[in-house]
């Protein structure tokens, strides 16, 4: 993957970028618009002149465009693309479905039909299919479990992640399940060697860093263990240049610190994620664009594309991860600031063109994620789907 990273995403850019017609309410009108920008458009230099000089006002007013513009519709798009965007948004992200708009999570968890939504019953609670290199299902083991634990921003001093509680129902099979079971069943199934990227980012938000349990194997696991793996599996070649692997290994740590402030012992599973994620985030750094954007070849060299689908994946899936690494004063720094900038602009200028759903949805969370550090928290609470728009 190290050659084709940059033309992989492009290459599934062209597949999942929702022609994305979706389904607007309008005027009591049901009307066809692109996930782009609505037909009847948005200018997108007015967006951008219009918060021009401040950050936080854009980063707004793009999360806002992204959230009441680019409805999904599930005759239209796949689970895949609709998972995304509850990562970004979270409960309330809106669905197009049989002539009603709904939130997604309802939707989904409730049995709803769309393409890729795959849920089976396991040996102790409902098991999401992997549809490996699938645009549409579950590419991954635990992909949506690791997104429904971290899908919203918080409204806590944190500032982290949100994510569904565990009591949230889930129909599977005709029988009635919960998000705590389809823990329970992916920490049962978990084994040496698997892809537990999205697995450790729902262990992070549901578990105690101390956590351990047994896998039906009879192996026993902890967090830590699992922190471990991940950390000693690939980086570059993983998926989407290792972003997901490096996001998963960010959020066992900061859940992880908000209990153990203090260093972790040198020889430790999550010492070792600390010292991976340090290594990283140089990188990420290091290959930095000067217009601010961060290298299409993500931790593996430097590199610029003019595809505006690359860059913006590239950027949006890197800068994700900062938020959850970077202390208060390393988050404000030019170079965080540049690549803030260098995102919100991206979106800016793509408000009436149809975007890869991956690198769209990403790159709102990060901005999300980024805004509730460093924005007026006051501005902050205020989710983009919680007012103003027509849905």
């Amino acid at each position: 993957m190290t050659k084709t990273v940059s033309s992989f995403y492009a290459w599934q850019a062209r597949l999942v970028r929702c022609p994305l017609r979706s389904v607007l309410a309008v005027a009591g009108l049901l009307l066809i618009a692109g996930c782009s920008g609505p037909e009847a458009g948005i200018d997108g230099s007015a967006l951008e002149s219009a918060a021009a000089g401040d950050l936080c006002p854009r980063i707004e007013a793009v999360l806002r465009h992204s959230a009441d513009r680019r409805l999904l519709d599930a005759s239209q798009q796949g689970a895949w693309q609709v998972v995304h965007g509850v990562l970004a948004f979270g409960p309330a992200f809106p669905l197009a479905h049989d002539g009603a708009v709904s939130p997604a999570v309802e939707f989904l968890l409730g049995g709803g039909r769309i393409a890729g939504w795959e849920i089976r019953v396991g040996d102790v609670g409902p098991l999401a299919v992997v549809d490996e290199g699938s645009v549409t299902g579950q590419g991954h083991p635990d992909q949506w479990l690791g997104y429904l634990s971290q899908c919203g921003v918080a409204t806590g001093e944190s500032g982290l992640v949100g994510g569904l509680p565990l009591d949230t129902p889930i129909r599977a099979g005709g029988r009635d399940f919960t998000l705590a079971d389809l823990l329970a069943q992916a920490k049962r199934d978990i084994r040496p060697g698997q892809e537990c990227s999205w697995t450790l980012m729902a262990l992070a938000a549901y578990d105690p860093p101390d956590a351990s349990w047994e896998a039906s194997d009879g192996r026993r696991w902890t967090t830590e263990a699992v922190a471990r793996m991940e950390a000693q599996s690939e980086i570059v070649g993983a998926a989407c240049g290792g972003t997901h692997r490096l996001y998963g290994l960010a959020a066992a740590v900061a859940a992880y610190r908000a209990v153990h402030p203090a260093p972790p012992p040198p020889e430790s599973g999550w010492a070792l994620a600390e010292s991976v994620l340090a290594e990283y985030i140089d990188r990420a750094r290091q290959f930095q664009q000067p217009d601010g954007s961060f290298s299409v070849h993500y931790f593996e060299r430097p590199g610029r594309s003019p595809d505006v689908f690359s860059t913006l994946g590239a950027t949006g899936h890197v800068f994700e991860i900062l938020p959850l690494v970077l202390d208060d004063e390393s988050l404000a720094a030019p170079w965080v600031s540049r690549a803030a900038e260098r995102l919100v602009t991206l979106l800016e200028r793509t408000t009436d063109l149809d975007l890869e759903c991956g690198g769209l949805y990403h790159a709102a969370h990060g901005l999300a994620l980024y805004r509730r550090r460093l924005c007026d928290r006051s501005s902050a609470a205020a989710d983009p789907l919680s007012s103003g728009g027509d849905h």
